[in-house]
């Protein structure tokens, strides 16, 4: 059984421990005591090293703690562990202010945690609720950093896992249960590392909020990624303004005026385009002879390209009378058709079987299909199959 100094001092950072078991050609080490976190409850593990060998992974083994290193240990039957501080406190922020922010969605929201999920640049919870508000993730971020600011103690008991009162969420656990509490907060059993007091959480920011699967996802950040993510946000928003020639109050409704702007010059583009398409589509159908049963086929072929340029031309020309149009492309090997409703032509399954015949996918409805062929000689079969 591998004694975890963590669970006493979060803050130990060198440690003296024997070797006793070691596999993996001696790259994966069992030790009598550890200061390591391995990854468990969502929190990543620690980096540091044994001996001055790199740790690759730390992994729980229920009793025991693998130490997974990136070179093997020259038969050593004692080390010195050193934790890497500055990725362990920032995990310990990071864990710390989740305590803190899952305890006020269940105050403040009367919303539970379903999840936890703690990333290299940010982190999540997931909370029992079909929405959250503006006003609502105002709230929570004020008062969690009105309690970051209070300096609140942070402790750690065990506890008898049949007598415990006052967790946040009932545990599963028998016989001894770690309890990390943060005063007058929450209690929670917990086996992660936490700061000595919310004033060393530094601080919590709340960013993106997303439903997800009935439930809502709140994106955070503590600590000095609360900075840093500040003051990435905070440059963004200032190169904005500058493009805008704004200050960064007025960019936001400098871009709603812009974007509406946009809007607006794009329907009527679109409308021009069609009114361009429509033209075209006449003057193409009245230079293009008819065949013995009235139709009017235009095949038009192009060295590279996609053929959805052509969409809106080829969409103008069928909805003349008896009409089809095809247009392929090269590069990549594609083809369109279009066929009016009175032309006998359905170019969903036209095009579809040719292409089925050639090693090609696509399909469509009866009046516009689209697909792609292997090559420009299975494209070509695919033509000559639609305009036989």
């Amino acid at each position: 059984m591998t004694e975890r100094l963590y669970y006493t001092d979060a803050y130990l950072t060198t440690f003296h421990a024997s070797v006793v078991d070691v596999a993996g050609g001696g790259a994966r080490v069992y030790l009598d005591r550890t200061a390591f976190y391995p990854t468990s409850g969502g929190q990543p593990f620690d980096h540091g090293t044994l001996n001055g060998v790199a740790i690759r992974d730390v992994i729980d083994e229920d009793d025991r703690v693998a130490h997974v290193l990136a070179a093997p240990l020259p038969n050593a039957r004692e080390v010195d562990g050193m934790v890497d501080w500055g990725r362990r406190f920032d995990h310990m922020q990071q864990h710390t202010g989740q305590h803190l922010l899952s305890a006020l969605c269940d105050d403040v929201l009367h919303a539970g945690t379903l999840s936890v999920h703690f990333g290299a640049v940010s982190s999540t919870v997931d909370v029992a609720a079909s929405a959250l508000s503006p006003d609502a993730v105002r709230t929570l971020e004020r008062r969690a950093n009105e309690i970051i600011a209070e300096n609140r103690p942070v402790t750690v008991s065990f506890e008898d896992a049949q007598t415990v009162t006052g967790l946040r969420k009932p545990s599963d656990r028998t016989g001894e249960l770690r309890v990390v509490s943060i005063d007058g907060v929450d209690r929670s059993a917990c086996g992660g590392t936490h700061v000595r007091a919310t004033g060393e959480i530094g601080a919590l920011l709340l960013r993106t909020v997303e439903k997800t699967k009935g439930a809502t996802r709140i994106e955070f950040v503590c600590g000095a990624r609360a900075v840093q993510r500040a003051r990435a946000d905070f440059d963004a928003i200032s190169a904005i303004g500058r493009s805008l020639s704004a200050s960064i109050d007025d960019a936001p409704a400098l871009l709603d005026v812009q974007a509406q702007a946009l809007r607006d010059a794009e329907s009527r583009t679109k409308k021009i385009d069609a009114e361009l398409a429509a033209f075209r589509a006449r003057a193409l159908y009245d230079s293009t002879a008819p065949d013995a049963g009235g139709l009017r086929r235009v095949v038009q072929r192009i060295a590279s390209g996609s053929v959805d340029e052509q969409r809106a031309l080829a969409i103008q020309f069928a909805t003349l009378a008896n009409a089809v149009f095809i247009v392929a492309s090269d590069a990549p090997p594609s083809v369109l058709v279009a066929a009016s409703a009175d032309s006998g032509v359905n170019a969903g399954r036209v095009l579809k079987d040719a292409l089925t015949s050639a090693g090609g996918r696509g399909g469509g409805s009866a009046q516009l299909a689209q697909g792609s062929a292997p090559s420009i000689e299975n494209l070509n079969t695919v033509i000559a199959t639609i305009t036989q």
